[in-house]
């Protein structure tokens, strides 16, 4: 028989203090473009440094609808992640599946009601109980561009409505280059489209069409008005953007190849991750007539439950890290967003992000902030899936008249 010494006794108490504390943590998102890939390998060092294993399970492309397809054959096989990306009323679904780990404990002991908007706070929870976790607010009504096409172009500055947009765009095309960067794949498309309804129709009708699915307006004079403009922005459009991805969409821009591109604030993730200087190698707008709009998107990971004390651990320790300080900055400096945690310093973004902050604050005020349905933000997956078909058939149909995409939308909004 041997003798421990005291030395190594200590060594051996430490190693089970940690190992009773750490656990594996196996994260399923989408966030795999370079802007989003910088912010989970911070997110990954945090939990590191806890003395976590993390296991990334990356699923690209789709805007997530790959990886909600992933995440339903693990959850049925009986084999959840620890967390997983998932937004809007998707969380709902989930929960009502009773598959979600409760949150409250940490929620409660962390104040999240306080550090939150009501209006995200109540996306996160499922019957007054937090189940996910959100990292981030993204304003979705964005129009990005570059400035020297524009000088090229002879475009001066931004376009505030689309009037003004067709003009800079026919200039655009004149001088030989691209107008509207756009990648088509359906999410895209119906991006493009929300941004659309809200110009064309203001904040009240994009609430009543896109988020209340009110047959009545889906088949008004503003639809048809709506569609009329956005099938007119396919013209500007390149033959080859068929199946591009968003990023490599975004890229055009940033070389000088095309103009201008409807998208989300992830994109300046991409202009930053580059090195590009906003307000010098790119510029920033609210989409066409929306100034005074805002389509938001709160990106979020909902918690599956677990049966493991170790697996546990770690994932309400992932909870924390999501919500903290130093992750809400650096991941939304990585990716372009604002921090969804109230009271943040805002001091190290720059103006896009600022001005995007205070209109998240003031169209809040005055009921012009709107859930994004492109992004999972407005109605159920189901009805979602279905509307972002039909839009996405209209836009590469030029056959499909606009009164038969009005009655296309409008079957597809009762979808269930």
């Amino acid at each position: 028989m041997f003798k421990i010494s005291s030395l190594t006794a200590a060594v051996l108490l430490a190693t089970v203090a940690v190992s009773a504390r750490a656990g594996e943590v196996e994260v399923l998102h989408y966030l795999t473009s370079g802007g989003e890939a910088k912010s989970v390998v911070e997110l990954k060092k945090i939990m590191q440094a806890k003395g976590h294993t993390w296991k990334d399970f990356a699923v690209a492309g789709g805007g997530g609808d790959n990886a909600a397809t992933v995440l339903k054959s693990r959850v049925v096989s009986g084999n959840p992640p620890a967390a997983a990306q998932v937004k809007g009323p998707a969380i709902q679904e989930w929960a009502a599946e009773g598959v979600l780990a409760n949150l409250d404990k940490i929620a409660n002991a962390e104040k999240w009601d306080s550090l939150l908007p009501k209006a995200v706070a109540d996306v996160m929870k499922y019957k007054g109980n937090y189940v996910a976790v959100p990292v981030n607010v993204h304003r979705v009504n964005w129009v990005w561009a570059n400035p020297e096409v524009l000088k090229k172009a002879g475009v001066a500055g931004m376009p505030k409505n689309y009037d003004e947009f067709f003009v800079a765009a026919d200039k655009i095309k004149a001088a030989g280059l691209i107008a509207v960067a756009h990648g088509g794949q359906n999410w895209q498309d119906f991006t493009t489209f929300e941004s659309v309804v809200l110009g064309v129709g203001g904040a009240r009708f994009y609430n009543d069409a896109l988020v209340k699915l009110d047959a009545k307006s889906l088949n008004s004079d503003t639809m048809k008005k709506s569609l009329e403009t956005f099938r007119r922005i396919k013209g500007y459009t390149d033959a080859a953007s068929a199946g591009r991805d968003w990023n490599l969409t975004t890229a055009l821009v940033m070389q000088g190849k095309a103009g201008f591109q409807f998208m989300g604030d992830w994109a300046k993730g991409e202009f930053l991750a580059a090195g590009k200087v906003p307000g010098k190698d790119f510029l920033c707008a609210a989409a066409p007539g929306t100034a005074n709009a805002y389509t938001f998107n709160v990106d979020s990971f909902a918690m599956f439950k677990l049966k493991a004390a170790d697996a546990q651990k770690a994932q309400g320790d992932l909870a924390t890290a999501i919500m903290g300080t130093e992750f809400q900055e650096v991941f939304n400096l990585n990716k372009g967003s604002i921090p969804v945690r109230l009271n943040m310093k805002m001091d190290k973004f720059d103006d896009c992000a600022k001005t995007s902050a205070k209109d998240f604050v003031d169209t809040a005020k005055t009921g012009s902030l709107v859930p994004s349905i492109a992004h999972g933000m407005a109605v159920s997956p189901a009805a979602e899936g279905a509307i972002k078909d039909a839009v996405s058939q209209f836009w590469n149909n030029d056959k499909i008249s606009v009164a038969d995409a009005m009655k296309a939308i409008t079957s597809a909004a009762a979808t269930k």
